[in-house]
């Protein structure tokens, strides 16, 4: 760690989706006393994914989500993610934890904090670094789907070619990652909103 005590910190973490080969990921930068509820938004801006599935973290054996009593989700042993600052439950470089959305394609992703730095007062967090390829289209299936996904848009002989290249909208580059979007997106409060709802 290089910063001094209770000197204000980030995180930066790589974040990779698993199973998938070559890898698709991002590097962040946020502030560790990002919440848990927080850190699921830049996740989701990040790696492109729509925020529209259950997810959940899972920290040196606990886990953590969104509370949902009211729709039958209720788990005594899932912990309150709202109220959890990253800093509380990972403390130190090199650690990894895990965050999976979607429980029916379980797109799981290692995140490791690959350093803990001072804030920088002149930079606006939570910032992506670095990002490489494509976020899979949402509801493809998971990984196993995802692979079966790009064999057919890639094959025009594929009985399935036509079909997905219209349920995609015409066109799908999965080696592409657009690190400018990725930032705007990270930078637009209305993607925190969620946090204010409950």
């Amino acid at each position: 760690m290089t910063s001094k005590k209770n000197e204000p910190t980030v995180y930066q973490l790589k974040i990779t989706l698993r199973y998938i080969k070559p890898p698709i990921w991002r590097r962040v930068q946020v502030q560790s006393s990002t919440t848990l509820s927080h850190l699921h938004l830049i996740i989701q801006a990040a790696m492109g994914w729509y925020n529209c599935h259950l997810h959940q973290f899972s920290i040196q054996g606990i886990e953590y989500g969104q509370l949902e009593p009211n729709y039958g989700f209720e788990d005594e042993e899932l912990r309150d993610e709202k109220l959890v600052q990253l800093n509380q439950v990972v403390k130190q470089e090199k650690s990894k934890f895990f965050y999976t959305y979607d429980f029916g394609d379980d797109w799981s992703h290692e995140i490791l904090v690959e350093k803990i730095l001072p804030q920088d007062p002149e930079i606006s967090y939570p910032l992506c670094l670095k990002a490489k390829r494509a976020c899979p289209p949402e509801d493809c299936g998971g990984p196993w789907g995802y692979a079966e996904f790009l064999e057919a848009i890639q094959n025009p002989q594929h009985s399935e070619h036509e079909n997905l290249l219209e349920w995609i909208g015409g066109d799908f580059n999965s080696e592409a990652s657009d690190l400018n979007k990725i930032n705007r997106r990270l930078s637009d409060p209305e993607i925190f909103l969620y946090e204010q709802d409950f």
